[in-house]
């Protein structure tokens, strides 16, 4: 059985993709921190490139409702994030 390898640590990859549906729906951190009930500072802990704050299953689900996205969504890396650079 082949091994799977990501190129960018699941963790790093979600915490961008709450910060990118975050800003597209137009909530401030502290918005999100509220609907989801979680402290303005431990979402920011999350976002943060620099803090690398791991969160649970529940955090992430939690967030996925409050942004309405899928957690598939949240975890999907895009084509720039996997090396494969698709330019048309």
């Amino acid at each position: 059985m082949k091994e799977i390898r990501l190129e960018t640590s699941i963790y790093d990859v979600i915490r961008r993709n709450i910060k990118r549906y975050r800003k597209e729906k137009g909530m401030t951190s502290a918005q999100l921190a509220e609907a989801v009930g979680l402290s303005h500072d431990f979402i920011r802990q999350i976002e943060s490139e620099k803090t690398r704050y791991n969160f649970s299953v529940e955090t992430f689900y939690k967030i996925s409702l409050a942004l309405g996205v899928g957690m598939d969504a949240l975890a999907e890396a895009s084509t720039v994030e996997q090396g494969t650079n698709n330019k048309e």
